[in-house]
């Protein structure tokens, strides 16, 4: 079928009524065709990603948007509490049923009938929460943490005006998580208390809070926004107590006697008068090893020697935490207040000090002294997990491959970390993309059963006087690089399409690929762009892709 798609002859019955034909549901049924010609048809579908924006953004328009993922079954996510499920959270359709966490699964089952059941996972929640903590703390501020099982705190005290101010802040955060797949809700306040109770019953989706305005923004929250225990809530039930501006003119003795010592904290932490330290979570501790001199240095053998104590307290360090290094960085602080980096690389993750200290020197000599160096710091910034391996027994004699990792890094410190490379394959149909650099030590992916040449050039370049016979013949004869060539045989067509998924130019494209031997004996791939019958698959020029042998 054409790419256009469209009816193969002698299926008009199944195109709808025709002049003088009747349509298929007018037929009798024991005229109707049977329903293996019924599975025949090829019929005309519309493109799919028409309607989608390409990714160069030069074509087509925004599909209309898509219903939600949720809503169409109210979705309910249920964990197992002592001796029955409980509901931890709910969906926008299940909580409009009122389905609301806290409920017994058995009881939200007996409301709705078609209701789909999760299981909840909070291992892979706090996983979740636990990754993006880390990732406010690099990114965003260094001060952040999981706050119960569903949020995070940020501590933004001088870091919202790098972002354009906390509105701006708040937006660009709603906007990271809606691309995560998530919808959140922000509460910027004084107090960790303050933000915890106004992200989750505030009822907005972005809440800023003026500064001191705690006591009367919390007041008309349920008390249970104040994180406080089941026992308290139950207490402060019985005695009628639902709001938190319920418990403002109550003394702090009897309040304290009737819901605990916690309650009366968590009021005061949550209005500020007691401070909430908030534990952050610590990013990758790098690890590094610093020597001050007491006297400054600047022979080779002296900067050698305080390179191998680094090695020597880095590997103790490395041990300890099970990693081993695939990248170093040496810095040396001079006496003019200058400083010098010196960066090494390994293939393999290791922590062998005289493997290192040999790449290291290699390099010492474009350390520049100056007057002198006082201080020199040794860091890891790329490591890797490295746990003990098994060697052979004693009485296998089997001969084991030779370890290339350490012949792979002299040679790097010598030609440089892009003269080592291997070959491998990607998915792609198009020669020139099918191809990507490798490190030195990858395992290549497995080649294309189709036969490629041994040397392919990096971009096709034009050939001209070519005669050939269209459109399934290579050509007789062509000239590259001001010199003609006589084809004596040749193969093909192999024909290739263009990838329309990356630009709308490659839709139609089309290259016809042909092995052809010249009477010199050398052997070449060339290709024609287009099929010689459509005219907007190619203009028919020719093109030299690749050498054989």
């Amino acid at each position: 079928m054409p790419r256009g798609g469209g009816w193969r002859p002698g299926a008009r019955w199944a195109q709808g009524t025709h002049s003088g034909e009747p349509s298929l549901d007018a037929l009798p049924a024991h005229q109707r065709p049977t329903m293996r010609e019924l599975g025949r048809r090829s019929e005309a579908a519309a493109p799919v990603f028409r309607a989608l924006r390409s990714d160069d953004g030069t074509s087509g328009g925004i599909a209309a948007p898509l219903p939600p993922l949720w809503g169409l079954r109210p979705t309910i996510v249920v964990a197992r509490t002592g001796q029955r499920d409980v509901v931890t959270a709910a969906c926008p359709a299940a909580l409009d049923l009122g389905l609301v966490p806290g409920m017994a699964a058995a009881h939200a089952r007996a409301l709705v009938s078609d209701l789909d059941i999760l299981d909840a996972a909070p291992d892979a929640d706090r996983a979740w929460l636990d990754r993006l903590a880390l990732h406010a703390a690099r990114c965003w501020t260094p001060t952040a943490a999981v706050s119960g099982i569903d949020g995070l705190w940020l501590d933004l005290s001088g870091t919202t005006h790098l972002f354009g101010g906390e509105e701006r802040f708040a937006a660009r955060l709603l906007g990271f998580l809606r691309r995560l797949g998530f919808t959140a809700r922000v509460a910027i306040a004084g107090t960790p208390g303050a933000a915890h109770a106004l992200a989750r019953d505030g009822g907005a989706g972005v809440r800023i809070l003026p500064e001191g305005g705690e006591s009367e923004a919390l007041a008309p929250l349920p008390l249970a926004a104040l994180r406080l225990a089941p026992e308290a809530l139950a207490a402060a039930a019985r005695f009628g107590i639902e709001r938190i501006a319920d418990l403002y003119p109550m003394p702090r003795g009897p309040l304290a006697r009737r819901l605990g010592r916690g309650a009366v904290e968590r009021l005061d932490q949550a209005r500020g008068f007691v401070p909430e330290p908030i534990v952050p979570v610590v990013p990758f501790d790098m690890p590094e090893a610093r020597r001050s001199l007491l006297e400054p240095i600047g022979t080779a053998e002296a900067i050698e020697q305080v390179i191998a104590d680094l090695l020597g307290d880095l590997v103790l360090a490395l041990r300890e935490r099970s990693l081993g290094v695939r990248s170093l960085v040496l810095r040396c602080d001079r006496l003019d207040m200058g400083a010098q980096f010196v960066t090494v690389g390994t293939a393999r993750a290791t922590r062998d000090a005289k493997h290192l200290l040999r790449l290291f020197r290699l390099r010492i000599d474009r350390i520049e002294p100056g007057l002198g160096i006082e201080t020199m710091v040794l860091a890891a910034p790329q490591v890797e997990a490295l746990a003990p391996e098994a060697i052979a027994a004693v009485l296998n004699t089997a001969r084991q491959a030779p370890d290339l990792a350490p012949l792979v890094d002299a040679l790097a410190g010598r030609a440089g970390d892009a003269a080592l490379f291997r070959l491998s394959a990607i998915e792609s149909d198009v020669p020139e993309r099918a191809i990507v650099r490798a490190g030195p030590l990858a395992q290549p992916a497995g080649w294309p059963v189709w036969p490629r040449p041994i040397r392919m050039l990096a971009r096709p370049e034009a050939l001209s006087g070519v005669v050939a016979l269209l459109p399934d013949h290579p050509p007789r004869r062509f000239a590259w690089r001001g010199r003609s060539y006589a084809v004596v045989a040749g193969d093909g067509p192999e024909r290739i399409h263009g990838e329309w998924w990356r630009r709308p130019g490659e839709m139609w494209a089309v290259r016809d690929y042909f092995r052809v031997e010249a009477t010199s004996g050398e052997r070449f791939w060339l290709f024609r762009r287009g099929d010689a019958i459509t005219d907007k698959t190619g203009d028919l020029s020719w093109y030299m892709h690749g050498v054989f042998g």
